[in-house]
């Protein structure tokens, strides 16, 4: 007989009832039969039992009540000798020997049970890495398909494609080509008026007044036509008309929802929201409302007629509204491959709308029939941009670059590239397309290009930190909002 545990002749034999052992002999004077269970050592299986509770082969629950002494030939043992003796020794020896079989057993039996839990948890694992994977790739291509299918349930496979209203109204075609003639004609001829600011008196700007932190979170500030009335919003909820000759919030209009753009539309201050609404408000009343896009709406853009409002938004649509109405007149979808549209401008003449994404691209498209006329790739996530008054040049500003691009709509390229001394996040041009102002958290830049030399100069550069900015009339002023809510107003000192 061995212990099953030590591997050697145990000297007091005893056996499990939960280890396999079918009976006991009748006759108490008679021997068990070892080959009907596991033998251990006596003194072995009591210190697991008190360790572990278990039977160590069959891992039930265990007490040393269970345990069956066998009656095998008592060898007498020697008395104890000292531990000077080589018996005592090999006595303090067999003692160690047995105490390491008995835990190289328990390792090796934890050893196989943590094997087995981390080969399960490992194919878990995969198991759901794959699940994973497939629902990603079926979500992307539901989300390629419904960027592709209309209101009609059929497909295109086109730069853009428009969803829902198929086309602008006749009568707002009607303003669009009415107004295009009109400022198409005068656009090139026209003269820069005499009391319009000059480059000298662009470099002596400086801050002339300043506010106290009004709307924090605020992204962009725009002024209406009279020069005094400046609107934004922040990201608490709340947009406000700053009044820039009494320097004081003159109205205060809740959107419930962190405000991500603005502008005046003649005596109407439009506000769009994160939440995807725009609202718009005539002395601080609420007259109409839109919900047209899925998400956030992240720019506004107002065309030249003035009775068309443009939308950009994370769903990567563009949406036209009638103003006159009020109502939608046309939504359309931009290709599948575009992101999210983060930057929106109608050219001067009205004819053609401009959006930017984070993926780079700048689209340009058909204001009536909503096709892709020209594309312009960036090198990253398009910030802001702005149409110049000359109808030709397309001012882009990239995320976290400290540079202008300048495109030519008529040669489809990039002729200049503008150093700004900071990272860009607004831009405008003047009414006469002479001076390009830019700012970011770093601070403000204003370009000059001279008509008559075709050469660009800096005239400014301040460190008027700003998000928003806009000129004030006849580009004798500038209106700048930073992320705190100042609003910070530049003029000739």
């Amino acid at each position: 007989m061995l212990c099953a545990l030590s591997g050697e002749t145990p000297q007091i034999p005893v056996v499990s009832t939960k280890s396999g052992m079918r009976a006991l002999p009748s006759n108490p004077h008679d021997y068990a039969d070892p080959s009907q269970g596991s033998v251990f050592e006596k003194r072995l299986i009591e210190a697991y039992i008190s360790e572990n509770g278990k039977d160590p082969i069959t891992n039930e629950e265990l007490s040393t009540d269970d345990l069956v002494e066998l009656k095998t030939a008592r060898i007498v043992k020697p008395r104890p000798p000292t531990l000077t003796s080589i018996p005592s020794l090999l006595s303090v020896f067999q003692n160690e020997w047995d105490a390491l079989a008995l835990e190289s057993y328990t390792l090796r039996q934890h050893l196989t049970q943590t094997r087995q839990e981390l080969s399960h948890a490992l194919y878990e694992n995969d198991a759901a890495k794959r699940v994973i994977a497939r629902l990603s790739k079926e979500r992307e291509e539901a989300r390629d398909a419904l960027s592709r299918v209309g209101v009609n349930g059929a497909a295109t496979n086109g730069d853009a494609m428009q969803m829902d209203d198929q086309e602008l109204s006749p009568v707002l075609v009607a303003k669009v080509e009415a107004t295009q003639e009109k400022l198409s004609k005068t656009r090139r001829k026209r003269p820069v008026p005499e009391d319009w600011a000059a480059e000298a008196a662009i470099e002596t700007f400086a801050p002339t007044a300043q506010s106290q932190p009004l709307h924090p979170g605020a992204l962009n500030i725009t002024v209406d036509t009279s020069g005094d009335l400046a609107l934004f919003g922040g990201s608490e909820g709340t947009a406000g008309v700053f009044s820039v000759s009494q320097n004081k919030l003159v109205q205060e209009m809740p959107v419930g929802a962190p405000v991500t753009n603005a502008l005046w539309a003649g005596n109407i201050a439009v506000v769009a929201t994160s939440a995807g609404t725009i609202k718009a408000f005539e002395n601080g009343t609420e007259t109409f409302s839109f919900s047209e896009h899925d998400g956030a709406v992240t720019v506004l853009a107002l065309h030249p007629c003035g009775d068309i409002l443009a939308s950009v938004g994370i769903d990567k649509t563009y949406v036209f509204y009638d103003l006159s109405g009020p109502s939608r007149a046309l939504q359309v979808s931009t290709n599948s491959a575009m992101e999210a549209l983060t930057a929106a401008q109608f050219h001067p003449d009205g004819h053609l709308f401009a959006a930017g994404g984070v993926d780079g691209q700048i689209k340009v498209f058909d204001v009536k029939t909503g096709a892709n006329a020209a594309n312009f790739d960036e090198s990253g996530p398009i910030q802001t941009l702005h149409f110049s008054e000359n109808g030709t040049w397309l001012a882009a500003g990239v995320k976290d670059s400290t540079s202008v691009s300048i495109w030519d709509l008529r040669k489809s390229a990039q002729i200049k590239s503008l150093e700004m001394g900071g990272p860009v996040t607004t831009l405008r041009w003047d009414y006469t397309g002479q001076f390009l102002a830019a700012a970011g958290p770093g601070g403000l830049t204003i370009q000059h290009y001279d008509k008559g030399s075709k050469e660009w100069s800096e005239p400014l550069r301040t460190a008027v930190p700003a998000r928003g900015l806009d000129w004030g009339p006849k580009a004798n002023s500038l209106v700048t909002v930073n992320e705190e809510g100042v609003v910070t107003v530049l003029g000739a000192s």
